[in-house]
């Protein structure tokens, strides 16, 4: 399963947020997408996720237009946002089962798959618990779990570590990963946290609205001559020196 992204294109009015942007998510992959702020990132997860409608180009889930079969290519992918959509006053398996009743599981196979991504997130004794009561880190667990109760082939995620301390930082990057190792999940990681980068993972890096690279990690660092990920990224996102180079 992968997306491709063609000939995006995205305004706010005479703002241009994105312009021509083009790339292709390989299957069972972790990708990170990375740019300074204001760079379209959230405008990018947007469209990805039809938020907002689509401008100009098109994105496609395994060759299905989101534009021309929006549902059926929708229901392949899991989201999980920066900003928490968690009920607060809701248990973490009430929530659960509000989002598996928005994909039509019944009830029996909700519980089934509820119990299986809680027991894969460590989180299956706290699933009586109101969400409210829980930290930040296991938030993001149970927001993980709720985005691959329906089974998606591509997970995405904006931001997913915003606020948290550093291990639990490492452990939930640690986790996403291991989806794509064990169940050839395709990952879009969205992040301006350098070291939840590994050398050899496929980047896009976007830069004023457009791709200023799509390649690997260790790409980025050569191109820039520097000698690790955060001066690469400062150095090709701070100067005009790289030229928009691909």
């Amino acid at each position: 399963m992968t997306i491709s992204v063609e000939s995006l294109s995205f305004s706010y009015g005479p703002k241009q947020a994105l312009q021509d942007v083009n790339f292709l998510l390989n299957k069972g992959e972790f990708h990170a997408l990375i740019g300074p702020n204001g760079a379209g990132k959230s405008t990018l997860f947007a469209l990805l996720t039809r938020l907002y409608a689509l401008q100009g180009g098109n994105i496609y889930i395994d060759g299905e237009s989101i534009k021309a079969q929006p549902a059926s290519a929708m229901k392949r992918i899991g989201v999980v946002f920066q900003q928490s959509t968690l009920d607060l006053d809701l248990t973490v398996t009430q929530n659960l089962l509000y989002h598996a009743s928005l994909h039509g599981i019944s009830s029996k196979e909700a519980q089934k798959q509820i119990d299986r991504e809680l027991e894969r997130m460590e989180m299956k004794a706290r699933a009586n618990e109101k969400v409210r009561g829980l930290n930040g880190g296991h938030r993001r667990r149970v927001e993980i779990a709720r985005a691959l109760l329906h089974k998606p082939d591509i997970l995405l995620l904006d931001e997913p570590t915003v606020g948290l301390d550093p291990q639990t930082r490492r452990a939930l990057n640690l986790h996403v990963r291991k989806l794509c190792d064990d169940e050839n999940i395709t990952v879009l990681w969205a992040t301006h946290l350098m070291e939840e980068i590994n050398i050899d993972d496929p980047i896009i890096l976007l830069h004023q609205g457009s791709i200023l690279l799509d390649a690997l990690a260790s790409t980025m660092i050569e191109k820039s001559g520097e000698q690790n990920l955060t001066d690469a990224f400062h150095k090709l996102t701070d100067s005009d020196s790289f030229g928009g180079a691909q």
